[in-house]
């Protein structure tokens, strides 16, 4: 296993994820603002934000006073964030756990429900061939 790898990779998607909810947080600002920005920022976004910072590369050429207000949201967003994350991911992953556990355990010790194999037992034919006389 390797932890510092995983952080650093977990850490660039959180990045990136960050990216995305700053960029949805302004479209919907520009949205009351400037409805015509908000348009073009949200077509120019789409598709475009599974890597935060080439799509920040590319939005430099297009429009730099865009690029800054992302930067300056990622970054309250990332404060804001920041200290709930570690209490929040660890009890979340807890609660998670537990839960899969519990339906693993309860397929794990489940038994047949009696009156379906009771109800398959009388409905199969006889197979010894002596009939049955009540």
């Amino acid at each position: 296993m390797y932890p510092k790898k995983v952080a650093r990779d977990t850490a660039k998607t959180l990045q990136n994820y960050l990216t995305y909810q700053a960029v949805k947080i302004i479209v919907e600002q520009l949205g009351e603002t400037n409805p015509g920005e908000a348009i073009w920022l949200s077509q120019y976004s789409s598709g475009k934000l599974q890597d935060g910072e080439a799509y920040i590369e590319g939005l430099m050429q297009q429009r730099k006073e865009l690029v800054l207000r992302i930067l300056v949201v990622r970054a309250e967003l990332a404060e804001a964030v920041a200290d709930f994350l570690p209490q929040m991911l660890r009890s979340g992953i807890r609660e998670s756990n537990t839960a899969h556990r519990r339906q693993i355990l309860e397929r794990l010790t489940q038994t047949p429900d009696i009156a379906s194999t009771e109800t398959t037992e009388a409905s199969e034919p006889d197979t010894d061939g002596s009939e049955s006389s009540d």
